[in-house]
């Protein structure tokens, strides 16, 4: 391809898609966890009081607060997320993170670094995955909820 700026899109789109598919599945397997619901709970896991508005969370995993709704109705049935209003302005609510979310949390958190390593073994060396890691910070840089 003689454009490398669409080569390189096109490169991260795939290995996006083949992270997404080989976390997802495993995370599923070991946790019952999506990995955009392992995400949200790190974001929170992150926060200030370990809570965060539905619009914050949404800015942070880059799709609507609908979508956010959608993601904590399950993890609050399951008792990993709380329901907290804002004591000052009664429209805001908060999602909380429970201490069963928080175990949750940091054990699958544990797995994702498994997997993460594993990913990267006997292809790059600890230098290349360095160099990825800040040139991947570059692109995002500026972006709301940085979790590493």
């Amino acid at each position: 391809m003689s454009n490398p700026s669409l080569a390189s899109v096109l490169a991260l789109l795939r290995a996006n898609a083949r992270i997404e598919e080989q976390f997802g599945h495993s995370l599923g397997a070991v946790h019952g966890l999506a990995l955009k619901e392992l995400l949200l709970l790190m974001h929170l896991e992150g926060a200030p009081k370990a809570r965060l508005s539905r619009i914050d969370l949404a800015r942070r995993l880059h799709v609507s607060a609908s979508t956010v709704t959608r993601m904590t109705a399950p993890l609050e049935k399951l008792g990993m997320v709380g329901r907290q209003a804002d004591t000052r302005d009664a429209r805001l609510a908060y999602v909380v993170l429970t201490p069963a979310g928080q175990k949750l949390v940091t054990n699958a958190r544990a797995t994702l670094e498994r997997m993460a390593g594993e990913l990267f073994k006997d292809r790059w060396s600890k230098q290349e995955i360095a160099t990825l890691a800040a040139l991947l910070g570059r692109l995002t840089a500026g972006l709301p909820g940085e979790l590493a």
